[in-house]
């Protein structure tokens, strides 16, 4: 097939209802051969197994919508990024019948940085917001990615939080890729595409309705390598999140709050069910940092491939420069490193050393430790690792 034909087969298959990846795995195809669907005769396709409104969705696409994806993807950093692309996130291709294509607007190759998903109520306190903006800031400092799911309360909190960290957003959305919901995040939907990517499997076009929502937490929590839980109620859509992240083995982390607080309760039953309770950002890097040091040779590779050069750009992971990479480009990673011996030192005595401010030299070191360049020997006191004398020079 040329590529104008893969696309076309990809989108039909994203919109072919009734199917998905495991379907599709059952009809003894591999994934690079699933366009091949495309082209079956509607008795070939009976035959597969496949529900009768996937072979009439195959046998017979809708052009108009078919159309009108083609129509959304012809414009710049509109993507479709099938199951066998470089670019589909490594994480979500482990888990049980991962979607067999994503429809993105923004920049791909944050798709490829190790990502961490902040979810929380939709009416969350003040004290929640501010909880969910420090925790997102401070782990975007470190280079991880977050994830939400674009809607009010924390989950605009801890994108808009990343966003003005300096850092890169992903927003899963319940929608398809040209529609906004909530209407009122409009603005922050633009910030997102220029720092980061939108994201979904809904095809242009599909409005908001209930029934997308936990198949969008899905999807979010597959993406990361953990989920956090700032503010919930018992009947929160965080726990569903929350549940999907236990069921694809991964992290889970909630904080905890007043037994007053009904937004509490969500958090506190996450952790009766065996949640890490956490109380600070390191907590939540010290318990990944082996997950992404372990990815660390795939998600290189896939960074490395040529097709992911972007007209010469520079790798725009973030984590490339907090984790994988070997020398300190950070400026305020470089100053604490020159400041920091093999003695215990405090927090504030770096400060004094510095002129850094408390967030930049906590999240510095945050970043310093994921890396395993400086070591926390407890009591608020640092040191550096081994035989490292990078910054001495």
């Amino acid at each position: 097939m040329s590529d104008t034909d893969q696309t076309r087969a990809w989108a039909e298959l994203a919109l072919a209802r009734g199917a998905g990846f495991a379907a599709f795995s059952a009809c003894g195809l591999d994934p690079e051969d699933f366009p091949e669907l495309t082209r079956w005769s509607r008795s070939r396709l009976k035959g597969t197994g496949l529900k009768p409104e996937a072979v009439e969705a195959l046998a017979e696409p809708d052009a108009e919508r078919v159309a009108a994806c083609l129509e959304w993807l012809a414009a710049e950093d509109h993507h479709l990024v099938a199951y066998p692309d470089p670019y589909y996130p490594p994480l979500l291709r482990r888990i049980p019948d991962p979607p067999v294509a994503l429809f993105v607007n923004g920049q791909r190759d944050w798709l490829l940085c190790p990502q961490i998903a902040i979810v929380g109520s939709r009416n969350a306190t003040p004290g929640g917001l501010e909880t969910a903006r420090a925790f997102a800031g401070a782990l975007s400092a470190c280079g991880f990615v977050i994830a939400s799911g674009l809607a009010l309360g924390i989950d605009g909190a801890v994108h808009a939080a990343a966003l003005d960290a300096g850092g890169a957003t992903i927003a899963v959305a319940g929608t398809g890729p040209d529609r906004v919901y909530p209407a009122r995040h409009q603005g922050l939907a633009h910030r997102i595409v220029d720092n980061g990517a939108v994201v979904t499997h809904f095809a242009p076009g599909v409005g908001p309705r209930a029934g997308h929502f936990p198949a969008r937490n899905r999807i979010l929590s597959g993406l990361s390598l953990g989920v956090l839980v700032v503010e919930a109620g018992t009947r929160s859509g965080s726990l569903i999140t929350a549940r999907y992240a236990g069921d694809q083995g991964r992290e889970v982390f909630a904080i905890p709050g007043s037994i007053h607080n009904p937004l509490a309760r969500g958090c506190h039953r996450l952790i009766r069910q065996g949640a890490r309770l956490v109380e600070t950002a390191e907590e939540i890097v010290e318990e990944l940092g082996p997950l992404v040091r372990e990815l660390e040779g795939e998600l290189r590779g896939l960074l490395e491939t040529p097709a992911r050069a972007r007209d010469g750009s520079e790798d725009l992971c973030a984590l490339g420069e907090s984790v994988r990479h070997t020398g300190v480009e950070n400026p305020e990673q470089r100053a604490l490193l020159d400041a920091l011996g093999h003695d215990p030192v405090s927090v504030d005595e770096l400060i004094a050393r510095t002129n850094l401010t408390t967030q930049q030299v906590s999240s510095s070191l945050l970043a310093l430790e994921l890396q395993g360049r400086v070591a926390s020997l407890g009591g608020g006191r640092y040191s550096r690792v081994g035989n490292d004398q990078e910054g001495q020079e």
